[in-house]
Order: structure tokens, then sequence, then C-alpha cells
């Protein structure tokens, strides 16, 4: 038994417009699923798909108030690509911003709600991701999160350290989620977070519970009566685990 990575749930106070701005900078598009929810996916594309992590915009009425733990890298082929790809982003509406990331050969951005992602320089391991380069979990330890996303996921861990841990879907496409070791602490909910699938023929109920043998917890944020399940990894943060598909 397994699941799948199929998504990232982004939080907006304006879903419509957030979605508009990430299927421009990945060259994607957008539909409505329904009121509140905008999903952001490439053209044509047969979802759930490894080679593709999508994106669901989600309307919320709070606003952003701290760094997001959760974020996105993507991918250039070239110093020149990545230059115009900042860009073109910053014509799009996104910011820089400075999350004392220092002397990097990375670009750090913010999308038109604060989300910050980052426009990665050119590397080998990113040359067939597709746009998004990695999904990017700050974290406390990094071995940790590996073991629980490894076994509760289909992916396989690549590289693990004390301070950085990365995995990729097993079919060897699509981006990587990466695991990176940072002293500061969870403090609020996560507007930015992970969603899971079982297969086709799945138990979503089976599912849950094995996640919850493996560190697992349930949680309630007030989702009322839905068809996913919330709930937290080891760390806190939060993920959803939805209807097999």
């Amino acid at each position: 038994m397994a699941t799948r990575l199929v998504q990232i749930a982004m939080n907006a106070r304006d879903d419509a417009e957030v979605g508009r701005f990430w299927a421009q900078a990945l060259g994607w598009e957008t539909a409505i699923e329904e009121p509140g929810v905008t999903n952001v996916q490439p053209d044509r594309d047969t979802y759930p798909d490894p080679v593709h992590v999508c994106i669901d915009v989600i309307a919320v009425p709070e606003p952003k108030t701290v760094k997001n733990r959760v974020h996105v890298d993507l991918a250039t082929t070239s110093a020149g690509h990545q230059a115009e790809t900042v860009a073109r982003l910053r014509d799009l509406g996104a910011t820089p911003v400075d999350v004392g990331q220092g002397d990097v050969p990375w670009t750090v951005l913010a999308d038109p709600e604060g989300n910050e992602f980052c426009v990665l320089e050119p590397r080998a391991v990113y040359r067939d991701t597709g746009p998004i380069a990695a999904v990017v979990a700050d974290c406390m330890d990094p071995r940790v999160m590996a073991r629980f996303w490894g076994a509760a996921t289909d992916w396989a861990v690549h590289e693990v350290t004390d301070d950085y841990a990365t995995l990729r879907s097993a079919a060897g496409t699509g981006p990587y989620l990466e695991f990176v070791r940072t002293p500061d602490t969870k403090t609020v909910k996560n507007r930015v977070h992970l969603d899971v699938r079982p297969y086709p023929g799945g138990d979503q109920a089976a599912e849950t519970t094995r996640l919850r043998e493996l560190g697992a917890a349930d949680l309630d944020l007030g989702q009322g009566e839905v068809p996913w399940i919330v709930l937290t990894d080891p760390e806190g943060n939060e993920f959803c685990v939805l209807t097999p598909a």
C-alpha cells in the first residue's frame, strides 16, 4: 500500500488572482474546481500524473503572517534563462524577498500574496523535472521526515543527511520533494501543504490507518464533513489524504 503526492494546496485571500499568477509562471492553465478553489495544472494533463505535482489554490479569510514552511523551487536551463525567468515573473507581479538567504546563486521571490519561491540557477539534477524543480519543506530533522514520507508515499528516498533529504516519484519523473533543516519552528497552520492520494482501487481509510501507524496524527481544522482526511506528519505539518484516483 502507498499514496502518491499529487498536488500542493496553497491558501490565498484571492484564489483566482494567485492561481492566475502561478498558471502564467509555469505555463499551465487554471480551472475552477468550485467557488474558492482554483486548480493550476498543465493543459491536457491526465491527473494525477507523477510528471506534474499540481497546485490547488484555496481561498481563506486569514492573511499570511509568517514565512511559509513549504515552497516551490523553479528550474532553469541556463544563466540567461534564469535572468529571463526572474524578469518575466516580476512583470507578472512577483517581488524580491529577503528571507536571510545571503549571497546565493538562486533568486528568492514572492507571489502576489507573499508566498515565497525560488528561481534556481541551472542544476543538472533538475534538467528533466519540468518547471517545478522541487517542493521544499523546512524541518527540524530531515532524517525523520525522509523516513516518514518515504514510507507514506511511493516516492523513493535519494539522499539523506543531517541537514537535507530528497525524494522523488518512484516513476523517476517530475519534481523532487526536499526537506531542509532550519532553526525555525512551526508556529501557525501552514499556508502551503501536501495532498496525497491512494492509487485506484486503494482504500482511503486503510491508508489513513497506515499513516497513523507511521507517525501521522489526526487534526481538526474545522473542516467539517469533507471527502478528505486531514492529518499531520511527525513535525506537525498538515497534509490531506484524498480519495483514491
